[in-house]
This record gives structure tokens, sequence and C-alpha cells, in this order.
């Protein structure tokens, strides 16, 4: 089979698409062929060393296709079963293993490719709405790269429980993107304060919580947005991780919160799983959710799709087709 292996830890060019022995399942997997892999911020600190990884290895843990093998001890799936997945190591790839456990059935509603590009950033929002912060009706929340995969989903998400979205774009482009999915406010970081112009639409109250995945170049800004005992959710670092944290900052700024959550934490069991991918499936075959591929790739074009991503020259998911 065709895949993407990583022989040592670089930028985008360590990226080799190559060709490997098919796997074959063991007890408690399935083998599917992949119709879709999802590209995230945390392949490239993978690819990068910032999280260690062992080499060689092929990136990627999300994605979307049709089992053609299961191995011993699989009750819940059998061969042509369609499946999605956010925790399957080695999803740049052909085919993949993916623990029965982590698989989740799709739909009829539902096809691969939008499954593919939902899963991980589907679930971190949830997550995100319903247990770091359970975002209710009237308040408000920030958000960073609101054009983003999370961040339209968050603005959708956020709104569908009747919560206000601010949120931060870099363009007019991006800023037509996250009003279409119903961001309040869109402030143009590129060309205004951030803090201080969330002060404004919030006659200086601030706002309730901050859903920030950006990192270093966001973080002074999310803390000096929030009221008085609002919460900051840091689940990402696009631009680099936040330097170490005096926690008197969070006294200064009005007895605040700050988590660092992770989706692993937030799947804790079988049924933590099928609830919160039950929840998100049901919305995308409804409507109620939409799901925005800003790009597709073919496998051999990783190295593209990671340069892009890094760039920020996307919008939306992107999806690399074996």
């Amino acid at each position: 089979m065709r895949a993407i292996r990583v022989t040592a830890h670089g930028g985008p060019e360590v990226l080799e698409h190559t060709e490997l022995e098919a796997p074959e399942p063991g007890a408690g997997q399935l083998l599917v062929k992949v119709a879709a892999a999802g590209v995230n911020f945390i392949d490239t600190y993978q690819r990068s060393g910032i999280y260690s990884m062992q080499l060689p290895f092929t990136p990627g843990s999300e994605g979307a296709g049709e089992v053609i093998a299961a191995g011993t001890g699989v009750e819940d799936f059998a061969v042509g079963d369609r499946v999605a997945w956010a925790g399957a190591p080695g999803s740049y790839a052909e085919k993949v293993l993916v623990p029965a456990d982590a698989a989740v059935a799709l739909p009829d509603g539902v096809d691969q490719r939008t499954a593919a590009a939902a899963m991980l950033q589907g679930l971190t929002a949830h997550y995100l709405i319903s247990s770091t912060y359970p975002i209710r009706t009237g308040e408000t929340a920030l958000v960073h790269a609101a054009a983003g995969g999370m961040g339209l989903l968050l603005t959708q998400l956020i709104k569908h429980r009747g919560g206000n979205v601010i949120g931060t774009v870099s363009t007019a482009e991006k800023e037509a993107l996250a009003r279409e999915a119903g961001a309040d406010e869109v402030i143009r970081y590129t060309e205004r304060d951030v803090a201080a112009e969330v002060d404004d639409l919030t006659d200086g109250r601030g706002v309730d919580v901050v859903y920030d995945g950006v990192g270093r170049s966001t973080f002074e800004a999310s803390l000096a947005s929030l009221r008085t005992r609002g919460m900051l959710a840091l689940f990402g670092a696009a631009s680099g991780p936040v330097p170490p944290v005096d926690p008197q900052a969070l006294n200064s700024a009005g007895s605040v919160f700050l988590t660092r959550p992770k989706l692993g934490d937030h799947l804790l069991t079988r049924q933590e799983l099928e609830w919160r991918a039950g929840e998100l499936l049901d919305w995308i075959g409804s409507g109620a959710l939409r799901i925005r591929v800003g790009a597709t790739y073919p496998l051999a074009e990783a190295r593209a799709a990671h340069e892009d991503l890094q760039a920020r020259k996307t919008t939306g998911k992107l999806l690399l087709l074996p």
C-alpha cells in the first residue's frame, strides 16, 4: 500500500510518499480502506518533534473508510461497514488499522469525506462547548481563528446552544466565512487590537469564555478579554506553545480560570465516544452542523497540505485522499 512516512523530525519536506506492506488486523482491530484522512495541527507537532514520536512513523490519526477485514473478538463491525475514527495512528495511508473501540459507524446521511473532516475537530468542539465550558443561552464566547476548521464548528455549535460569538480572523474573506457560520461580531486581528475591541463590544464586561486554539500569539489577548471569573480554554497551539504562566496573571485578569484540555481525556469510555460522536453525526445528518472542507490533496501531496495549513492559507478542513 502507499503511505506517508516520517523517518526524521523536521519540516513538511520530511513527509515521504512511499510503499509499505499492508498490515493485518489483530485482536480487536479493523483493517480499513481509507477514503479520506484528516489533516490536523497535531500532525505537524508530531512531524516536527514538538510532540515526541518514535521514528519511523506514519502520521495522521483521523479518517473514514470501509472495513475490509476484522480481527478476532470484533463483534460490532463487519466487512463492508462504513466507519470513521479520530484515534487510529497511521491514517495517512491507503489502509490503516483502527481499534474497534475507537471506530464509529456512519449513518446513511453522512458521507465518508464529511465524516473524515468532522471527527477530530468535531469531537473536540463537542467537549469544549458541552464539558469544558458548557455554553449557555445568552453567554458570549470569543473564538480565535473563527474561519478555520475548528473555528467554524465552534461558532455553529455555540449558536446552536443559544450563545453569542465574537470571532477573530485575518482577512475579509475569512470574516465572510465566520459570519456565514453565525458569528455575531468579527474582529480582524491584523487591523484591530482584539482585547480593546472585545471591551468595546461587551461594554467593558468581557466575554464568558475564550476558546483558543492558537496559543502563543493570542494568549495575552485571550486573558485580557475575559469577564471576571471567566474561563480561558486553551486547546491548541497553532502559533506555538504558550510560555510558562505565573498564576498571579489569573488573579490580575479577574480571578479567571485557565484550562488546557485534550480530546483523549474526554473519550475515556466507549459510552462517552458514542455519546459525543452520536450527537455530532446527528447534527451533521440533520443539517444543523455544516462541515466545510477547505481543500483536498492526493495522498502524495501531504507536504503541500502541511505547508498550506501552517502558512494559514486555508479555511475549513483539509483532507488527504489516498
